[in-house]
């Protein structure tokens, strides 16, 4: 089917599913994440398909929910109830919890060939695939929680809750050394070998009998959402709703000023600049100096 915010490729047994919205450095908008999913689905069903890889084009992976997609047709009590507002948000956490549940739930393993930044919603997808590849280039984080947001119990689940708790109350940044050191990925690679080493790992799963990958997946993704991952997930969804309904603090209500006066831009430096230099990646005090533009995101 055609696409408009992904490109998906099969060679040989390896489907590629790249986000294309590169100018917004791969921002999750509502027709991305609707295709993406589609194309797991589709990549899933085809019997050629033995693995599939998840990507970015250009400088990020993904830059996280695009702040249009979170804010779009959402209105604020005192328009609505509070008990209204709190429903939106409940119903729309929910739908998240089921996106990332969806990737377990695959017969295919997916493997997340992180190239570039991977913020925020980004970061938790690339947590949620089956194996993680970063590039030398690759820097998590997950910012939104500076403007009064949530992290996801897949980062303490895989971590521990001491690295969780280090990175989810500051939304320091997290370069691929640091990736390598807490869990976070498999592994790290040179940056212009990334997409060839995800393919070729993909292309080696593909050697051991389909019956035999699809079971042993089964048997780890299932079973640590039975050891007690899906409870967590599940709570993670209503506890996002109230944190995401938080609106009315001084914090945010200085961010949301930012914003009227200045957009993105401004808010992204209301909300990120007393926290450099960061302790990893392009904006530490050893690192260089960060590209120009800013991922554009909600978290």
């Amino acid at each position: 089917m055609p696409y408009e915010s992904i490109l998906c490729e099969v060679a040989g047994p390896v489907c590629t599913i790249t986000l294309n919205r590169p100018d917004a450095l791969n921002a999750i908008s509502r027709g991305l994440e609707a295709e993406l999913h589609a194309a797991l689905d589709a990549a899933d069903a085809d019997p050629q398909v033995r693995a599939i890889v998840l990507t970015g084009a250009g400088r990020a992976f993904s830059s996280g929910y695009d702040i249009a997609r979170a804010d779009g047709g959402r209105r604020e009590p005192p328009e609505v109830s509070a008990d209204e507002f709190l429903g939106q948000w409940y119903r729309s956490n929910m739908r998240d919890v089921e996106k990332f549940m969806h990737i377990f739930q695959l017969t295919k393993p997916v493997i997340a060939a992180v190239n570039g930044w991977a913020m925020g919603g980004g970061m938790w997808y690339a947590t949620a695939c089956d194996i993680t590849i970063a590039s030398e280039r690759a820097v998590f984080a997950q910012p939104e929680v500076r403007m009064v947001s949530n992290t996801t119990y897949l980062f303490a689940a895989l971590c521990g809750w001491k690295v969780a708790n280090r990175y989810a109350l500051t939304g320091d940044h997290i370069d691929a050394a640091e990736a390598l050191r807490i869990g976070l990925v498999n592994e790290v690679v040179p940056h212009d070998e990334l997409l060839s080493r995800a393919r070729a790992l993909g292309a080696r799963i593909a050697m051991v009998p389909e019956a035999s990958v699809r079971v042993n997946k089964a048997v780890t993704m299932l079973g640590v959402l039975s050891a007690g991952l899906f409870n967590g997930l599940l709570l993670n969804g209503p506890l996002s709703a109230i944190v995401h309904a938080s609106v009315g603090g001084p914090e945010r209500g200085k961010l949301d000023a930012a914003f009227r006066e200045g957009g993105l831009r401004a808010f992204l430096q209301a909300r990120d600049g007393p926290f450099t230099p960061e302790p990893f990646g392009p904006r530490s005090a050893q690192g260089l100096a960060p590209p120009a533009g800013e991922p554009a995101q909600r978290g």
